[in-house]
């Protein structure tokens, strides 16, 4: 079967990317504070925690109006280049720096992003991104469509679980500045954080999700779907599963 020619599918996928990018490689790297208005205290956090969740929205309303099989793709997009951006990073950080330009440990600090975290985020992103796709897809066939909001913030707890289950430990575990207790209660905290920004966000999502669906002329069930994340054809199905 042909495949379908989609008005926003491209430019979805550019801001996935761009999230991806943005809170992994660059707002990772700033650890900023707050102070709660109604409680009078102060959090700190990492700044990529403000754009990261928006990676799994973008998840739930690909795979809620496109399918699984096109959100599978646009997920291994994100993936390819945040692997490209990171071997590109430690090649420019390698470089040597002309003698005359100062800034060269600064670069280096600012980049120093280890092979261990490295991995840890792209191997949670990974796993965390299909496994939301997947749980919004099986939902949508289960419930007929109905109970969309169930869907979408069930979808991305068990998502953001994953994710945060694979990278905290892969990336700290044995680090001396990182003590179990220490983080396991980050790991809570962010958790929480990112369950809450999609509930708070998901009036949002409900209105895209509908102007997608008119705009597109798109409201994929995944019924006969196969969905093994590694199997990248141009549909996707078993057989026709519109």
């Amino acid at each position: 079967m042909p495949s379908r020619s989609y008005k926003y599918l491209n430019a979805i996928t550019v801001a996935f990317v761009v999230i991806i990018l943005m809170s992994n490689l660059i707002a990772s790297i700033k650890v900023t504070q707050i102070e709660l208005p109604i409680f009078g205290n102060k959090i700190s956090f990492v700044a990529g925690l403000l754009f990261f969740p928006a990676s799994y929205l973008i998840g739930d309303l690909l795979t809620e109006v496109y399918g699984y099989s096109k959100s599978r793709q646009v997920i291994w997009s994100g993936f390819i280049s945040l692997l490209v951006a990171n071997l590109m990073i430690k090649f420019l950080v390698a470089l040597p720096p002309d003698p005359h330009w100062g800034l060269q440990e600064a670069y280096s600090q600012i980049f120093a992003i280890g092979f261990r975290v490295s991995l840890a985020s792209m191997l949670a992103f990974f796993c965390g991104e299909f496994c939301n796709s997947f749980v919004i897809a099986k939902l949508k066939v289960l419930t007929k469509g109905k109970g969309q909001a169930l869907r979408i913030i069930g979808s991305t707890c068990v998502g953001e679980f994953v994710d945060t289950l694979i990278f905290y430990p892969l990336a700290f575990l044995g680090d001396p500045n990182f003590p179990p207790g220490l983080i396991i209660n980050i790991m809570i905290a962010n958790y929480c954080v990112k369950v809450l920004w999609e509930c708070l966000a998901y009036p949002i999502t409900r209105k895209i999700i509908a102007f997608l669906k008119k705009a597109e002329q798109e409201d994929y069930y995944d019924i006969n779907t196969d969905f093994n994340p590694f199997h990248l054809d141009e549909n996707g199905d078993l057989k026709d599963s519109k």
